[in-house]
C-alpha cells in the first residue's frame, strides 16, 4: 500500500512567494491535523525567512476546502455538558487558534486564492488571511447551521469583523451560501477573476505585493488592526507611531529625495 501524499505541498515562486497548495483533492481538501501542522510550519517559514515576502494558500480539485475532516477526529467522546463543550473548544482548538493568531500577526501578507467552494474550517482559515481572491466559480458557506450549531473558531468573530453583522446574519443565521460576486459585494473577498486565468491572476497579485516595501507592509498590517479597535484620536496616534519609524527608513529617505528632485527638474523645464 502506497504512502499517503502530504496534505499540503509547498514551493517557492520568484524567490519571494511561498505557495502552499492544499493537497487532498480526493477528500475535497478536508482539513486534518497534518494539514494544520504543515500550514503552521509554512507560516513560521514565511516569518523567519527574509527573502520570502508573501504567502499564497491555494488548492486543486472540486473544492478549495470542504471544512474539517470529521473522520480524522481523535476518537474521544464529546462532552455532555455546556461547560464541558466550552472547555473542549478552548483547549482542543488551541492549535487552530494559535495558527490563526500567527497568520494575523506575522508582518507579511498572506493571500488565500479560492478556485472553488470554500466552506466551514476552510473559510475560517481564509478569514485570518490578509487578502482573499476568488475565481468566478468560487462559493462560500458555513454548513454548521445545518446541524444547529455555530462555526466554532473564527467563523462568527472574524466574519463579523470583516463583513459586519449584516452579512454575518445572512451566512450564519440564514445559513445561505454566497457566490463569488456576492462575496465581493459583501467585502468577504477583495477581487474576482475569470476561472481560466485565475491561477496566474492570483500569482500576479502576490508578485505585486512582493514588490512593496517590507517595512511599510508590516507596519500597515499592525496599524490597520489597531486603528479598527480604537477610537479616532487614538487611531491617529497609531499612524503617528508607525510613521515615526517608517520615515527614518533609508529606503523612504532615498525615494523621497529622488521624488523631490524629479519635481524640481520638471519645474525647471516648465
Amino acid at each position: 500500500m502506497s504512502e499517503e501524499a502530504p496534505h499540503l505541498l509547498t514551493e517557492i515562486v520568484d524567490d519571494a512567494i511561498l505557495v502552499c497548495t492544499l493537497n487532498r483533492p480526493e477528500k475535497l481538501n478536508a482539513i486534518t491535523p497534518q494539514m494544520l501542522a504543515l500550514i503552521d510550519e509554512a507560516v513560521l517559514r514565511l516569518r523567519d525567512t527574509p527573502e520570502l515576502k508573501v504567502m499564497l494558500i491555494r488548492a486543486t480539485g472540486r473544492y478549495f476546502c470542504s471544512g474539517a475532516d470529521l473522520r480524522s477526529g481523535n476518537g474521544k467522546p464529546q462532552p455532555r455538558t455546556a461547560s464541558g463543550i466550552r472547555e473542549n473548544h478552548r483547549v482542543h482548538m488551541s492549535i487552530m487558534h494559535r495558527l490563526y493568531d500567527e497568520m494575523e500577526h506575522v508582518e507579511k501578507p498572506i493571500v488565500a486564492a479560492h478556485h472553488a467552494m470554500c466552506v466551514g474550517g476552510g473559510l475560517e482559515i481564509s478569514l485570518s488571511c490578509d487578502f482573499r481572491l476568488a475565481a468566478k466559480s468560487a462559493g462560500y458557506a458555513f454548513p454548521e447551521g445545518l446541524f444547529g450549531v455555530l462555526p466554532a473558531s473564527n467563523g462568527v468573530s472574524r466574519l463579523t469583523r470583516i463583513c459586519g453583522p449584516h452579512w454575518a446574519r445572512y451566512i450564519i443565521m440564514a445559513n445561505l451560501p454566497v457566490n463569488a460576486e456576492k462575496a465581493f459585494n459583501m467585502g468577504l473577498v477583495h477581487d474576482v477573476f475569470p476561472d481560466e486565468t485565475f491561477d496566474e491572476d492570483a500569482l500576479n497579485f502576490c508578485r505585486h505585493l512582493a514588490k512593496q516595501n517590507s517595512e511599510q507592509m508590516g507596519a500597515a498590517k499592525i496599524a490597520i488592526e489597531l486603528a479598527y479597535d480604537v477610537e479616532l484620536a487614538q487611531a491617529r496616534n497609531v499612524e503617528r507611531l508607525a510613521n515615526s519609524a517608517l520615515m527614518l527608513n533609508p529606503d523612504y529617505l532615498e525615494r523621497m529625495a529622488e521624488y523631490i528632485k524629479g519635481i524640481g527638474s520638471k519645474g525647471k523645464k516648465g
